[in-house]
Order: C-alpha cells, then sequence, then structure tokens
C-alpha cells in the first residue's frame, strides 16, 4: 500500500454561522493507491492559525506521497528529524503532524477492520464519563457568551438536565456585565498582576450561581485559559475554595514549570493543563514537578494518537490522569475517544458546546454525542469516522499528489 495524495479541508464555517466567528476546523484525507482513505483534523480550529495549519499540511504533505502509511512510527520519526522544524515543535508544526499520524491511524485500522482503540492496547473503559464544556457560551444549540450569573446558572443546569455531571466554565472569559462593556475593555490587563476585588467577585458570583443551581454533587471544572498570573492565579483560586472545584484548568501559562508548580503548591484544588503542550517533551518538566494532577493533550496538536498515548502512559508514571483536551470538529472527538477507551489513567471527556453546533456536526458523517453523560467509543474499523464530502468540499482548498 503507497500513499498517493493528501486532501486539505479549510472549514471556514463562520461563513455560514457567524456565532462561530472565532472557529475554523481544519481537516484532512489521506488516499492510497488501494483504495483505503484516512482522515485527521489539525487542532488549530480556535484563536489565529487556522490559515497556518493549511500551509504546513501543504508543506509537510509532499514528504508522504510514496510512503507506506501501515509505517507510522517511521513517519512520525521522519517528521520529527527530518523536517528540521520538527525538533522544535510548536503549535503549527504538531497541528499539522497530528492530523497526519490520525489519518495514518484511521487508514491502518480500516486496513486491518479494526477500531483504532484495538490497536493501541483495547478497551480498558467501558464507558467514558464526560463533562459539559465552556458553559460561559451557554449550552446548546446555539453560541452566545454569557455576563449575568443567572444565565450560568441557566446554563447548568439545562447541561445537568442532559445528564451530566460535570460541567467547566471560565468566569473570567467574558469581562464585565455586558458585551458592550466587554468588548470596550482590555480585560486581560487586569489579570496581569493582582486581581481587583470586582474580578474576583464577578467570577465567584458566577460560580455561585452555578453551584447552587445544580447543588453539590455535580463537579465543577474552573477553567483560566492561562489568563492570569501565578499570583492572580493563587488569589481566584483561595477566593472559589467554598464552591468545591474538581480542577483548575490552565491557571497559568505552563511554559515556566516553576511558575505552575507554584500555583499547584500553593492550592486546595487539583490543577490540570495541557492543550498547550507539545510532545513528551513538552511536559517532561511538569510531570517531573510534579506539578499537574490532569494532564490534557490534544491528540489533534500533541503529536497525533502516537505521541498522545506515548505521553498518556509517561503520566501515569508520576500519577497523572488524563482528559483529552478536545476543542474541534468531529474528527477530534473521534481520535479523543480512542485514546481514552485505551488508557489506564483516564478520568473524563470533554464535550465542548461547540461540538452541539450543526456547521460542526455537519462536517462528518457521523454524530456522536453522549447519552446520559457517557461516551462509548466508536466501533467502526479506524476512526469511526469520515467526512461528508458533499459538505467539506465546499471547503476543499488543496490536493497534493
Amino acid at each position: 500500500m503507497r500513499i498517493t495524495s493528501v486532501e486539505v479541508f479549510d472549514c471556514n464555517v463562520r461563513e455560514k454561522d457567524p456565532a462561530l466567528s472565532y472557529f475554523n476546523p481544519i481537516l484532512i484525507r489521506i488516499n492510497t493507491d488501494e483504495g483505503v482513505s484516512g482522515i485527521g483534523e489539525a487542532g488549530l480550529a480556535y484563536g489565529s492559525g487556522s490559515n497556518a495549519a493549511v500551509g504546513i499540511i501543504k508543506d509537510l504533505a509532499p514528504r508522504l506521497i510514496g510512503k507506506d502509511p501501515m509505517r507510522i512510527e517511521s513517519i512520525w520519526e521522519d517528521f520529527y528529524r527530518g523536517t528540521f522544524w520538527g525538533m522544535g515543535g510548536g503549535p503549527v508544526f504538531y497541528a499539522g503532524m497530528s492530523a497526519i499520524d490520525i489519518a495514518l491511524w484511521d487508514i491502518k485500522g480500516k486496513k486491518y477492520n479494526a477500531p483504532i482503540y484495538e490497536l493501541i492496547g483495547g478497551k480498558t473503559n467501558e464507558k467514558l464519563r464526560t463533562y459539559a464544556s465552556q458553559l460561559q457560551f451557554g449550552w446548546g444549540d446555539e453560541q452566545t457568551a454569557l455576563f449575568d450569573p443567572k444565565d450560568y446558572a441557566d446554563a447548568a443546569l439545562k447541561a445537568v438536565a442532559e445528564g451530566y455531571d460535570c460541567i467547566k466554565v471560565d468566569p473570567i472569559q467574558f469581562y464585565g456585565t455586558t458585551k458592550e462593556e466587554n468588548a470596550l475593555s482590555n480585560p486581560k490587563q487586569s489579570y496581569y498582576g493582582l486581581l481587583r476585588n470586582e474580578d474576583i467577585n464577578r467570577a465567584y458570583d458566577r460560580l455561585k450561581a452555578m453551584r447552587d443551581a445544580v447543588g453539590k454533587d455535580v463537579d465543577i471544572i474552573l477553567e483560566i485559559h492561562s489568563l492570569l498570573g501565578a499570583n492572580s492565579a493563587i488569589q481566584l483560586a483561595r477566593a472559589v475554595e467554598d464552591i468545591g472545584v474538581y480542577y483548575y484548568e490552565e491557571p497559568t501559562n505552563p511554559m515556566n514549570t516553576d511558575a505552575f508548580a507554584r500555583v499547584t503548591n500553593s492550592v486546595s484544588m487539583p490543577v490540570s493543563t495541557g492543550e498547550r503542550n507539545y510532545t513528551r517533551w513538552g511536559y517532561r518538566e511538569l510531570l517531573e514537578k510534579q506539578a499537574v494532577a490532569v494532564i490534557q493533550p490534544d491528540a489533534c496538536l500533541v503529536g497525533g494518537i502516537t505521541e498522545a498515548k506515548k505521553i498518556c502512559d509517561y503520566a501515569n508514571i508520576y500519577h497523572a490522569t488524563v482528559q483529552v483536551h478536545v476543542c474541534g470538529g468531529p474528527v477530534s472527538t473521534a481520535a479523543a475517544l480512542h485514546i481514552e477507551t485505551a488508557i489506564p489513567n483516564f478520568i473524563i471527556h470533554e464535550h465542548h458546546t461547540i461540538a452541539l453546533k450543526k456547521d460542526i456536526i455537519d462536517l462528518c458523517k457521523y454524530d456522536y454525542q453522549p447519552k446520559n453523560g457517557f461516551f462509548t467509543v466508536p466501533e467502526l474499523p479506524g476512526l469511526g469516522q469520515e467526512l461528508n464530502d458533499e459538505v467539506v468540499h465546499q471547503y476543499l482548498v488543496a490536493t497534493i499528489k
């Protein structure tokens, strides 16, 4: 079997839904001379990076043409050592590499008529506990920014009514009390040093409204998106201790592992990070310094399924559990489920509010959603997912042969 072409799909969904203005999934399909194809996804759908993801895939794809797609480890090493930039890493390079790696695993699964999880160790977890993620955007078909604590409570109740017993929210992402106030302010500026009382009270009131609404038995994950410095991250954690936080996600930038460890060692709640760390080397200091309780590798950013599995095994040495980061299209979801069902140190699966949006769901053939707060892994060969050709060809940007 040999690789004959790579298709790149620049899925600019904002053209269809202005509410998704920040979201742009990049999907690929690798084709072979035996008619077996595999799909992958680059993890730069959000933020500023989707154009770069297209570019790096177009740069890397020619190295694949004519190669045997079954030799996944060999291809990974060639990309790591033979491209010059592979050993430097970073989100753009590893987004492209991850998309390719996932597609290769999809091909291998189809070739052997087995789901990917069977090829990376077999099923360890039959059912995957799942949380409703990013409730500051609401929960449901429509995307909106929430400001009023009552709206945070309503979003939490909506998720719990669907069977989730864990929710996640960033209570500081939206500044002030209205969209207009948020647009006119520079919220991150006041977060660099010490938090003002109004910042703490705003976050606390939103969290407290959610806790009061759902009761004491629902877990709440506190998300910060690394917006805080170490000192303000400690401030906030201590201010909300009575809320009962399951874990504290990205309280500060993890690139300074000593500062991150200081946060971990100064607060009473478990701390998580990992969506902006790439390869085993990006996790080494965090794990060795016991700075993280839950790691969050993104299969579409960290180096694909090949690297994500190694990182999960590495974390197990340090008693760290795993929640694969998912904030992308349906391919990202499927890849995460295969990893999580196979590893012994899985803790919970992230189901992002973006996964509920029609224009995201329509990118692929199958709509995998959790039932009563639990996911099960796709059982079809490979990823168990396929691109919706009618939709993705509206976005096709390039075919590399």
